[in-house]
């Protein structure tokens, strides 16, 4: 008599066992638990309730047999300790998931000679496959797609190929930290490049190439690098021996290399040399100083190549040949800055150029969440939504970097002191309790500390203002202020127009808020808990150091004596070298004047004080008007000429 094994209750049961439960054949059973449709709806339930009630599991392997597919696709990617490519792993993996597919991960480790071995192996275990990265020739690709399909590539874009491509915008990237660097008066950058084989080191050449073009005085010298850490502090010297201002890395991992070798020989980030990565990998915010870089979702570059594979397994053409474009955005951080005095090349305004001024007027140009400022062939400012920004430094639309028609920087940002002060923007360091100034709040009798009372400023929508004479000059923003219990406590309406002022050698901007509260809110300072000469808030720059600032206004000179007083206007004189270049901040003359906030001895600093020494009360729905005119001019300023200007920019104004 044959022995009869019992099975345990966890190992399931036999598809002849469900069959027999469901009344049905063992090939009505694997139809069903297969998907297919061939099968009465009543009998396709008695089955599904048979198989759950006696806990059955289709076997992998005989239902691979049964479709002719393995249910698993290859992910064969370069180098699995880069992070960049385990982000793209995740992504992918997490698509291949949710389409009930498993992802079997290959790694090349750089091997160019090896790699079409490894993509055959994989391949062959799996029904399709993404390549990431690849470095081999276009002809060689196209003999191993050719035998591999389905694929699709990423960072790669194979002409001919009926491969789709899922890539990185390098040459966005690359020139959005480009202007960025130059718009902080950086006219002599580094770039390290990455492998010859790399299919992004044609595009960036050329960026560069047409970045030297654009600004005036910019030049670029390319030493060749690599893409890991290694790489990075390994060029670091001679990265110092070109005498370049700042750098631009291959990637984040060549940064950091840089950033390490930079920290042992006493090389401050940025006040010595300025830092910039590419990637925007997890790890570049933890950096010291965090890096500023060009970020790119990978997981999303995984996850879009992933569905785009499984289209192709499921048989949907159309999406070959497509070739799907990621655009990297720019986070600006504390490694990069301006150009130190002792080192700033200054670029002469172009002869003629206030001839030509007029031909090239100001205008803002909207990129992503946020927009720059045209003029005379140079960006002039860029406003970032500062979505990025820590909690703790009250994160508000700012506008930085700026700069003068010559090419002077004029804001400061992430600096040591003062790391919440960005450039310009609307900052209050208490809204019915809410700071939305950022850092310390102060506490009376304990003094500043540091609080999670911080509240958020959101844009809600941006738009260029409808202007006939001069399209484009106004830039038109919806911000809504969030209070740190994140309700809404009032809108904002918010403009900010520009004009260049050519025979000035200057130009303009007339930031005009509305404020709109949802309920009844008191706005004030520290000076009301306490803290003498604090009387903070409103529209506030925060100006670039120079070799020399000189503070003024029509009645008075230096710190001391501005500070507090109701003038119509104040300048600030800035000497770089032998050169100077001005800012003059105006309220508005059809308003009552509040004091003035102005810092110069420990750093430089200023805006009208809306709670100077006492609350101020908006009620509910009733709008209340914030405004400042800034002059930016490429001369030193007196309070005769100061006044002069000031009369011909509020008449283009």
């Amino acid at each position: 008599m044959p022995r009869v094994t019992r099975r345990s209750a966890a190992a399931g049961a036999t598809i002849s066992e469900v069959a027999a439960a469901a009344g049905v054949s063992q090939a009505t059973v694997s139809r069903v638990m297969n998907g297919r449709v061939t099968v009465a709806p009543d009998i396709a339930d008695r089955v599904r309730a048979a198989a759950l009630a006696l806990r059955y599991r289709p076997s992998t392997s005989a239902r691979s047999l049964s479709l002719g597919r393995t249910g698993t696709v290859a992910l064969v990617v370069p180098d699995l300790a880069n992070p960049v490519f385990q982000r793209v792993m995740r992504g992918a993996v997490d698509a291949a998931e949710a389409a009930d597919h498993r992802v079997l991960v290959a790694e090349t480790a750089g091997r160019t000679r090896r790699e079409l071995d490894i993509v055959r192996e994989a391949r062959s275990r799996c029904d399709a496959l993404v390549l990431v990265s690849p470095t081999v020739s276009d002809a060689q690709l196209h003999q191993v797609l050719g035998e591999m399909a389905p694929a699709v590539l990423v960072n790669r874009v194979l002409p001919g190929s009926p491969a789709p491509s899922v890539v990185v915008d390098h040459g966005h990237g690359l020139n959005a930290l480009v202007e960025h660097l130059a718009g902080l008066g950086h006219r002599h950058l580094v770039h390290l490049a990455g492998p010859e084989t790399a299919a992004a080191t044609p595009e960036r050449a050329r960026t560069l190439q047409e970045a030297a073009r654009r600004w005036d005085g910019l030049r670029v010298t390319t030493l060749p690098a690599g893409t890991g850490l290694d790489d990075g502090y390994a060029v670091a010297d001679q990265v110092l021996e070109t005498g370049a201002t700042a750098v631009v890395a291959f990637n984040d991992l060549v940064a950091f290399g840089v950033l390490a070798r930079l920290n042992e020989t006493g090389v401050a980030v940025p006040v010595d040399l300025s830092v910039a990565g590419f990637d925007g990998i997890e790890l570049a915010r933890f950096a010291t100083p965090p890096l500023t870089t060009a970020s790119v979702d990978q997981a999303d570059l995984g996850r879009r190549a992933m569905r785009r594979l499984l289209d192709l397994v499921a048989g949907r053409e159309d999406v070959v040949y497509s070739v799907d474009v990621l655009v990297p955005s720019l986070l600006v951080r504390a490694s990069t800055g301006p150009v130190p005095p002792a080192r700033r090349e200054m670029r002469a305004v172009p002869s003629g150029a206030a001839a030509s001024a007029p031909d090239d007027p100001a205008r803002w140009v909207l990129e992503g969440s946020g927009a720059h400022l045209r003029a005379a062939g140079t960006v002039l400012a860029r406003l970032a939504d500062g979505s990025t920004t820590p909690k703790v430094h009250s994160p508000r639309p700012f506008v930085h970097p700026v700069h003068s028609l010559a090419g002077v920087p004029v804001s400061a940002a992430g600096s040591v002191v003062h790391r919440h002060q960005n450039g310009l923007s609307l900052a209050l360091p208490d809204v019915d309790g809410t700071n939305h100034w950022g850092g310390r709040t102060y506490v009376a009798d304990r003094g500043p500390v540091l609080l999670m009372d911080h509240g958020r400023q959101e844009i809600a929508d941006l738009r260029l203002g409808e202007d006939a004479t001069h399209p484009g000059a106004r830039l038109e923003t919806d911000v809504r202020w969030i209070d740190r219990d994140g309700e809404l406590q009032l809108r904002e309406d918010r403009s900010l127009t520009a004009r260049v002022l050519p025979e000035e050698q200057a130009w303009l901007l007339d930031w005009r808020s509305r404020l709109v509260p949802r309920r009844d809110l008191t706005l004030t300072s520290p000076v009301a808990r306490g803290r003498v000469g604090a009387g903070f808030g409103g529209i506030h720059w925060r100006l670039a150091h120079a070799d020399e600032t000189l503070l003024f206004t029509a009645q008075a000179e230096g710190e001391a004596a501005v500070m507090g007083s109701r003038t119509p206007w104040l300048a600030f004189a800035r000497r770089h070298g032998r050169s100077w270049s001005s800012v003059l901040l105006a309220q508005d003359p059809g308003g009552p004047l509040v004091p003035w906030f102005a810092r110069v001895v420990d750093y430089v600093g200023a805006g009208p004080a809306l709670a100077w020494d006492a609350p101020v009360v908006l009620p509910a729905d009733a709008p209340f008007d914030v405004t400042l005119l800034t002059v930016v001019v490429d001369r030193c300023l007196t309070p005769s000429s100061a006044e002069d200007l000031l009369r011909l920019a509020r008449g283009s104004a």
